[in-house]
């Protein structure tokens, strides 16, 4: 049986012109798509090994059937079938009698259900009511996109894949079954943006996250839903501290203590204390960032760790408030503090927040650079290019990497541990 998607040819190469189309409607480049199928494979125990190449004998046709992993997570990534996909099984090959690709394909997509594949074309006919259970699965595929931004960090194509899932929302609207249904849908569109937004402050594109933002807020408020409205200012606070904003980071810091949800639920609340103190902090105001921190510890002692809430703050806990702590602590000058801090948040940070670890780790060289412990601030530095083996770096870590070196610059201009370490740094970037 002849696929639905059509092989094309351009000069005497086969070119999978369906493939190539559903990539252009998302926006993936063949590294991107690359990085996405091995960010899934890698997310359930299989070795990332999908290459530019690799994507490039797919498109001309050189590899006419993927690997049965490769190709689960292909067909999980973009919601559709292989023969949809524009590939041809091997001649006398039934693919429905592959049980390693029907499991395989079951598991991805149990994984990304809503995500990008959600987001992806959908070749089905879409139903004409949507109710709760569309919403669930949609909401469902928020998990995966922050899977994919634990393990590696932001990227364009987790960028693109959350701007997706919320038009899908937003596109359900009209076949909303209530004005219940529509609200949810809101809510979902709204965190879905805020995933975007995200992962854009994470590499360092604020022009996008701010735009991204604004949108969330909006979209946030047509919800009235708080805590995707908290979640909202809270990267708000973020962007404007990158931006070196730091009145505004406090403002947004202060805007999230004021949601609702942030009284009901204390565990938001000290969220948002801890986010106003690193902002109180940066400006210089020693004893608000204090009393924000204590107003932090305290709110998270009266909440309940166990209680089930979404995906995006499961980062947040006595771990991360210590790595906060460290931040704020090393800025109003107390870096034998921070570095305590540090090496108790290291202690904490549960092992799959690699980059949370990472960036803990920028955090705690700073602090022994601050007491003019060079060589010992070098060693913990160079540590994070050993931590961050085989990942990306994000341009948020990047950025503060580059804050060290820079301090170092000042601190230590001729000690040979800063010559060493800079040609370290200029050797993993040229790598990068």
């Amino acid at each position: 049986m002849r696929p639905l998607a059509t092989l094309g040819t351009v000069g005497d190469k086969v070119v999978n012109q369906r493939l190539r189309e559903l990539m252009d409607e998302l926006g993936f480049k063949q590294h991107e798509l690359a990085e996405a199928i091995n960010d899934l494979l890698i997310a359930h125990g299989f070795p990332g090994t999908v290459s530019d190449r690799t994507i490039r004998q797919w498109l001309t046709g050189k590899t006419r059937w993927p690997h049965p992993r490769q190709l689960a997570a292909l067909e999980a990534l973009f919601g559709c079938t292989a023969e949809e996909l524009g590939f041809v099984p091997p001649a006398g090959r039934d693919r429905t009698t592959t049980p390693e690709l029907s499991v395989l394909r079951r598991t991805f997509l149990t994984s990304v259900s809503g995500t990008a594949a959600a987001a992806a074309p959908l070749l089905s006919d879409r139903p004409t009511t949507i109710g709760t259970s569309d919403v669930i699965e949609l909401r469902n595929g928020l998990d995966a996109l922050m899977a994919l931004d634990a393990h590696r960090g932001g990227h364009e194509a987790l960028e693109t894949a959350a701007l997706t899932g919320a038009h899908r929302a937003l596109d359900m609207q009209e076949h909303a079954a209530s004005q219940r249904i529509r609200q949810r849908l809101f809510s979902v569109a709204a965190d879905y943006t805020a995933t975007a937004a995200w992962s854009a402050i994470d590499a360092r594109q604020s022009g996008r996250a701010q735009a991204h933002l604004d949108r969330a807020l909006y979209l946030a408020g047509m919800a009235k839903d708080p805590v995707a409205e908290m979640r909202v200012w809270n990267s708000y606070a973020m962007l404007a501290h990158q931006r070196r904003e730091f009145t505004k980071a406090v403002d947004a810091g202060q805007a999230a203590q004021a949601c609702a949800i942030t009284r009901r639920d204390p565990f938001y609340g000290s969220l948002a204390h801890a986010r106003t103190a690193v902002g109180h902090a940066t400006r210089g105001d020693r004893q608000a960032a204090v009393r924000s921190l204590g107003h932090a510890e305290n709110a998270l002692t009266k909440a309940d760790l166990t209680a089930p809430r979404p995906s995006w703050v499961t980062f947040y806990g006595p771990a991360e408030l210590t790595a906060l702590t460290a931040i704020v602590r090393d800025r109003i000058g107390h870096s034998a503090e921070a570095e305590a801090a540090s090496h108790r948040a290291l202690a904490s940070i549960p092992r799959q927040f690699h980059r949370n670890r990472s960036l803990a780790t920028c955090r705690l060289a700073l602090a022994q650079l601050h007491q003019r412990n060079v060589e010992q601030a070098c060693a913990t530095a160079s540590s994070v290019f050993d931590k961050m083996s085989g990942y990306p770096i994000p341009g948020r870590m990047r950025s503060l990497l580059g804050d060290f070196y820079r301090d170092l610059l000042t601190l230590a201009p001729g000690a040979s541990a800063t010559r060493e370490w800079g040609d370290r740094y200029r050797h993993e970037w040229s790598r990068a």
